[in-house]
């Protein structure tokens, strides 16, 4: 008897187990909220600057739907600050639109007011960045080590004041050390990155080199320890044959491992923005890059700092965003058409930042020139956020008045806020524009605007999320990564399935579901726009929706290759090269 009741102890146990419930690695079949999700907050400090918007203003068409979403006591990180700055710029901005109003300038045809590039002050060691930096912008410094220089130091401050990034270059015989950080004013600092990194130096295996940033190494290996830099300047093997002490050359102290800086020898260095990045080289010679972390970004920037144990010979900041002089009769050709009265097939919704003037117009010049953009059958728009540069503002507000192609966002542009974004572009395709497809996309990728209407007469309207489908993909759980999720923004291991940013199209029925339920507070706020939508979407199939989700590899989300429906990361050069290919040869050929 007693062995029979042990036998069924262990069963029962067992059953138990298996009954039991275990952490997911993956969401439930219905993620669904039964009920609201937030509520909605008394009116954040700003509001008042913001809203009501001007009631004849084609450029904030979707301005007055976002304020609710605002105001949720789920909202993304960085509500608070983005909506207070946003006001601080705006009225700036409606009181610089009126004073160049009463002067006449407003349609103004004269230079840019935002220069390609600046000098520095050599004696005070910093650069004013008038409309920010963006891909491609550089700053290079040329200078000369002092007698005993022990380091110098490279800070990105933004327009309030506030460093957001800190590189310190520590000289020394035994070799040079590249400490870099950002900050922001609700985490403060973030974690050090260091070249060459601690406890690892020299080794190709360190954290820092397994991960790339714009394909490029985040710490570059050290030139070894052979060689020496003499006066004459020639390279010579210190482990070969050597010349008597008295014969040989006196030698300036080294103050580089790799012997790129001599001490009283110029020195060149300049560091770059690129689409994942910064990047530090020094003599032409690549040696650190930075991922752009949270309010790290190349827009944010408004001055640059050199300081320490240097004399600055030349300070130099080039390839900045600059706004084209205005030609009337090609904004003619560019201005987009009137508003459809009636429903059209697809609406564009295009991801901008304020200072990416030369993107923006390259693709006024390539893609959007397609005759179903230039009939109204494709609605193209620019979706952008407020800049905290006066200059930038301005430029972006003469833009959209001539373009007609902007939608102005009533908070400044953070990363974190850019799902807002997306669903303001649901609201525009559904309350504004009635569109049967809504498709997103960024200012540096290429549509080719006829396949994509091919394609999409060939799918199911109704369900659809159409574009390069993720089916098993992780959140990022380093906190100093740019798309960094908690465990309590998402509890599982994997997300549901979600396309990639750079270009997605849904279809109208989802886009209502999306707009209505954040109306009514049921879907949750998710500061990953694209995976945001691949939540949403799992919540509409749940709701009992039958969904259609079509994987297209013909979206190029990093780069571009032959018979291409979508390359990204294409700069305005490539955009105008591939328009060519396509006119000229009818081919969808990459120019790179």
């Amino acid at each position: 008897m007693r062995k029979c009741s042990g036998v069924l102890l262990i069963l029962t146990l067992a059953v138990v187990l298996l009954l039991s419930p275990s952490p997911s690695p993956v969401p439930p079949p219905t993620t669904a909220a039964t009920g609201p999700v937030a509520h909605l907050l008394p009116c954040l400090p700003g509001f008042s600057e913001l809203y009501p918007p001007p009631a004849n203003s084609t450029a904030q068409l979707s301005w007055a739907l976002l304020r609710p979403l605002l105001c949720r006591s789920d909202a993304l990180p960085g509500t608070a600050a983005g909506v207070l700055e946003a006001a601080d710029a705006w009225r700036n901005l409606t009181l610089a639109v009126a004073d160049a109003a009463a002067a006449g300038e407003e349609g103004r045809t004269g230079g840019p007011s935002c220069p390609a590039s600046v000098e520095g002050d050599l004696g005070a060691g910093h650069a004013r960045i008038p409309c920010g930096l963006a891909e491609g912008a550089a700053v290079t410094v040329i200078g000369v080590p002092r007698e005993g220089a022990a380091r110098f130091q490279v800070e990105m401050v933004g327009a309030g004041g506030q460093v957001l990034m800190h590189v310190n270059v520590s000289l020394g015989a035994a070799g040079m050390v590249v400490e870099q950080n950002s900050r922001t004013p609700e985490e403060g600092w973030g974690e050090w990155e260091r070249c060459p990194p601690v406890g690892d130096v020299g080794s190709s295996n360190g954290s820092l080199q397994r991960s790339l940033v714009d394909g490029l190494v985040r710490c570059n290996e050290k030139v070894g320890a052979s060689i020496i830099q003499e006066n004459n300047n020639t390279m010579v093997n210190v482990t070969g044959n050597q010349p008597e002490d008295g014969q040989r050359p006196k030698e300036r102290r080294q103050l580089s491992g790799s012997f790129s800086i001599v001490e009283g020898e110029p020195f060149t260095v300049t560091v770059w923005a690129g689409v994942e990045g910064f990047h530090m080289t020094l003599n032409g010679r690549h040696e650190t890059s930075f991922a752009y972390r949270e309010r790290s970004e190349p827009w944010l920037i408004a001055e640059v700092k050199v300081s320490g144990d240097l004399e600055l010979l030349s300070f130099l900041a080039n390839g900045l965003p600059v706004s084209e002089e205005i030609d009337m009769a090609s904004v003619a050709l560019l201005k987009a058409p009137p508003l459809p009265k009636k429903r059209t097939f697809l609406l564009v919704g295009v991801f901008s930042t304020g200072n990416n003037f030369k993107r923006r117009m390259a693709l006024r010049r390539t893609w959007m020139q397609y005759e179903a953009v230039r009939s109204g059958d494709v609605v193209v728009r620019f979706f952008s956020g407020l800049h905290k540069s006066e200059q930038v503002n301005m430029e972006l507000w003469r833009e959209a008045q001539l373009y007609g192609d902007i939608q102005l966002m009533p908070f400044v542009d953070y990363y974190s806020l850019i799902t807002f974004k997306t669903i303001s572009i649901c609201m525009f395709g559904t309350k504004i524009v009635p569109a049967k497809y809504i498709m997103k996309t960024d200012d540096d990728a290429f549509v080719r605007i006829d396949e994509v209407i091919s394609s999409l007469k060939k799918s199911n309207s109704h369900g659809l999320l159409y574009g390069l489908i993720s089916f098993q993909s992780s959140p990022h759980r380093d906190k100093d990564s740019k798309w960094f999720i908690s465990r309590k923004e998402w509890p599982f291991d994997l997300y549901p399935p979600w396309a990639h940013g750079p270009g997605y199209i849904i279809s109208r029925d989802i886009a209502k579901f999306v707009v209505r339920g954040h109306q009514e507070l049921t879907l949750q706020l998710f500061k990953l726009e694209d995976v945001a939508m691949g939540i949403w979407i799992q919540q509409y199939k749940s709701s009992g929706q039958q969904v259609n989700i079509v994987t297209d590899d013909r979206f190029y989300s990093e780069g571009c290759e032959s018979d291409y429906v979508l390359a990204h990361y294409q700069t305005p050069r490539l955009m105008m090269c591939l328009w060519e290919k396509l006119k000229t040869d009818y081919q969808a050929v990459c120019c790179e």
